[in-house]
Parts: structure tokens; sequence; C-alpha cells
């Protein structure tokens, strides 16, 4: 594809998919590319993103397609039918997606059948545990994909295990770096979260739990919230969690407290989530996302997982897996803050959208960084 020529379709429909997108669009622009900008509303109304778009000062979406709400199998029918008729008329010569969730499924299912070449950045990741419907998109996506942007060395080694062939798959590192990097410039200049939550660098902990498998599942739900009480108590400092309307729901539903010590707040935009992660002392989280970011940014992280598709993190020390049985979860946090060493980053060097778009744009040439 010339530096020139064939059109680019970005398709995206989660906020963790628009941070990793930006440096990809940011690059897309640098170059002059021909692209264009399609939204799911995955999780999110595109109203409801439209700031999101504004505090990354990243292109607004050409469009939006509003089929948040719906169960799986009816909102991947729904994409992929919206989808293929926006392609259909756009006719870009391939698709980038990016990630697990189910617009990137429907984005590559969609591209896959109009015979439009199909680009996956994070190809290669496996928790391999197959009741995790991310794990049957993200495998369906690596084998329909003609482009295959592999983030880690053991994101690569998978797809090499699975018989990818060697002309499709590129080593590139992980965009998160780059995200990590141009926006948090942008939410040291922009974001006041510390001052307005009365907070000082590395005076409380941060945590997150969103993932259906923890907060819908009570004894899960149960466990996690007895866990963040034993670190708040042990550690003496606060509990930083926003948490979300539907956490929050299920919390009262099953007759449980927000325990003493954790703060819960509203959920947080993501320049200011971002400035909170960075000054954080630990982070405790059920995200992959943030599994990295943490890394990224060296702060100390406890994942309330049983299995992890970012194992790098793990291997680098920065991060322990922890399941969600309170006492493991207390003495993960002691032992991940005991073990602070000086960290090494496996996600890349900050220059995979470089690394991707570069790639695309010469016809997948670009291997290895």
């Amino acid at each position: 594809m010339p530096a020139s020529g064939g059109k680019i379709a970005i398709i995206l429909g989660t906020r963790p998919e628009i941070i990793k997108m930006s440096p990809i669009i940011r690059a897309c622009k640098k170059r002059g590319l021909n692209y264009f900008i399609l939204h799911t509303g995955q999780h999110y109304s595109y109203e409801m993103d439209k700031k999101f778009f504004e505090d990354l000062e990243i292109r607004k979406p050409k469009y939006n397609l509003n089929v948040g709400g719906h169960e799986y199998r009816k909102q991947v029918g729904l994409m992929i039918r919206e989808i293929m008729g926006i392609l259909a008329k756009e006719g870009p010569e391939v698709v980038l997606v990016q990630g697990d969730t189910n617009s990137v499924l429907a984005g590559a299912l969609a591209a896959n059948k109009l015979g439009i070449k199909i680009g996956h950045h994070e190809a290669g990741l496996r928790s391999h545990d197959l009741t995790m419907l991310e794990e049957t998109n993200r495998i369906i996506t690596d084998h329909i994909s003609d482009f295959l942007f592999a983030p880690t060395a053991d994101a690569f080694k998978n797809l090499k295990d699975e018989g990818i062939a060697d002309d499709k798959a590129s080593l590139t590192g992980n965009t998160v770096v780059d995200a990590v990097f141009q926006n948090l410039e942008l939410a040291n200049k922009k974001s006041d979260i510390l001052k307005k939550l009365n907070l000082e660098g590395k005076d409380y902990i941060l945590a997150t739990a969103h993932r259906a498998e923890n907060v819908d599942i009570e004894e899960r739900l149960k466990g996690i919230l007895e866990g963040l009480a034993l670190v708040a108590n042990d550690f003496n400092l606060p509990i930083i969690y926003p948490i979300h309307p539907r956490t929050l729901n299920n919390i009262k539903k099953f007759g449980f407290k927000i325990p003493p010590g954790v703060r819960a707040i509203s959920p947080l935009g993501y320049l200011d989530f971002l400035r909170l992660e960075s000054k954080a002392n630990l982070i405790i989280t059920d995200s992959g996302g943030l599994q990295e970011e943490a890394c990224i940014l060296k702060i100390p992280c406890v994942t309330i997982r049983d299995n992890t598709e970012r194992p790098e993190t793990i291997k680098a020390g920065v991060n322990i897996l922890a399941g969600v049985e309170p006492n493991k979860i207390w003495q993960s946090a002691k032992k991940i803050i005991k073990s602070r060493k000086k960290w090494i980053n496996p996600f890349g060097d900050g220059r995979a959208a470089e690394r991707i778009v570069g790639a695309l744009a010469s016809s997948g040439k670009n291997k290895d960084y």
C-alpha cells in the first residue's frame, strides 16, 4: 500500500481501544495518510466519548454505530451488518483493529467477508482460558488477519506456535507505551485531579475492578472488597476506587458495603485517571491495560484475576497475580511493595505506532524492532 494511496479504516468501540489507537491516529496524520475512524459505541455512546477525543487531541470518528447495550451475539451481529455497509461504501484497502473486544471481532469479520485486508494490533495475546469471550475474539481475529502486530516476544511466539505465516506477523512493541508517554504529557498539563481529591503523590493506592467474572459474581466481589479492606488497614493509605455504576449496583444488590479505608469515587476521564495512576503507591486491578500501564509507569501492581494475557508483567516483577481470595490480595500487596526493584518495560520503546503505520504503508515489510 503506497503511503499516499490506499485508505485505512480504523475501527474502535471502547475507551481502551481509543487510548491505544491514539498514537496510531497521530502517526497516520503525521504521514498524511488517507484514513477514517469508525466508532461502534460498544461500551459508551459517542456523545459520552466526544470529550475523550477532544482531550486526546485526535480526529473524531467519521461514523458512530451506537450499538452498545446488547448481549454478545446480537451486538456482534449488528456491528458486522453496519460495518460491512460502511466498508462497502468507503472501500478501504485495510481495516485496522486493536485488542480483543466485540468491536475487534466484528470489524475483522466484516472486512474478511468483503475481502478487505485486516491489520490486528495486539495480536498473539493469550490467556489460554477459552471461557473468556476476549480469548475467542482475539484468536479468531488473529487467524483471519493479514498483518499481525505482536506487542511482545511472548505474543509473537504464540502466533508462531499457532502456525501463523512468517510474512504476516511483526514484532512491533505495544502502542500502550506510546500512548502513556504521549498522553501523560497532556494529563500533566490538563488534569488537576490530585488537587480535587486532596491527594499527594504516593500517598494513596489506586484500585479498579470491572470485569464481569469479578463484579457480577457475589463470592468474587466479596473477596475483592474484603481484600481491599485488609490492604487499606495494613498500609494505612486510602484506596481510591473509581467505581462503575454497574459494580456499585451489584454491591448494593448483594448487601455489601464499601469497606473502611476505601474511597469510592465516580468514574474518571482518561487524563484524570492517567494522572492519578502515575502518582499511585500501588495499583490493584483486574484490567489488562492497567497491568501494562503500571509496568510502563513502574508502579507496583496486584492483579485480582486467576489468569492474565499479560504474563510479561509477571516476569518483569512489577505485577503479581492474586486471584480474589482476601488474604492472597493482602499478602500479594505486601510482597510486591517489598520487592521494588529496577523493572524493565517489556512492551517496547514508545515507537510501536510508527512501526505499525509504516508496515501498513509499505505492505507490511517492516518486520521487527
